[in-house]
């Protein structure tokens, strides 16, 4: 019985991991984008893009998940996929938050900085990605810690429309078995990632010490 259960948590853990890591690859470089965004000088540029991530922000993911799973259906009499439906909230989500640690980063930077960079005669993308991308990546590392941990959890949102990853695969022993056991042992799979991911992060800020 243990075996069956460890290996019906474990199919749904890949989707965890899917879904954890696909929201990675594209949250991120589109938080970077969006917090240019909200530092534009362009003034409607820069407030319809707080006005979107303050949106995004102040209302809940499950509600995001559900109107990006349902809306298509019911504006267009388009079905979503399940996962793509999960997958689309949570890097929206998730892009908002990374925006606003990258806009806090970089910031943070002093102008001191920017003006010695263009004294040498360094254009702005030589100044940000020789000077400022390293600096900025040594601030945000804590708040992105944070967040990646957060991300982890919230993958178990994505059952509320029925994506079958670990705390779904959990749950159903309930309903098919009448045990409830299984469903404390997604608990180990959540612990053992985010365990992983701070360690990770430790080393991390340990390297980047080195920088100072």
């Amino acid at each position: 019985m243990f075996a069956n259960v460890t290996l019906s948590l474990m199919g749904g853990f890949v989707t965890t991991i899917q879904l954890f890591c696909l929201t990675l690859v594209f949250a991120l470089p589109l938080g970077l984008i969006i917090s240019f965004g909200s530092m534009s000088r362009f003034t409607p540029l820069r407030a319809l893009v707080k006005t979107v991530v303050w949106a995004v922000r102040g209302t809940p993911l499950m509600l995001q998940i559900i109107v990006i799973f349902y809306g298509p259906a019911l504006l267009w009499g388009m079905q979503a996929p399940r996962f793509g439906a999960a997958l689309l909230s949570f890097v929206i989500n998730y892009a908002c938050y990374f925006s606003e640690i990258f806009r806090g980063g970089i910031q943070a930077i002093p102008n001191g900085q920017y003006e010695a960079g263009q004294v040498l005669g360094m254009t702005k993308t030589q100044i940000f990605f020789k000077i400022t991308l390293l600096q900025v990546i040594k601030r945000i590392i804590p708040p992105m810690g944070n967040e990646f941990i957060n991300l982890v959890k919230d993958t178990a949102l994505a059952r509320t429309i029925a994506v079958y990853e670990v705390l779904w695969m959990g749950e159903k022993f309930i309903k098919s078995k009448g045990i409830i056991w299984p469903l404390f042992y997604t608990a180990v799979f959540y612990l053992v990632f985010n365990g992983l991911l701070t360690l990770l992060f430790g080393w991390i800020e340990k390297k980047m010490d080195y920088f100072k």
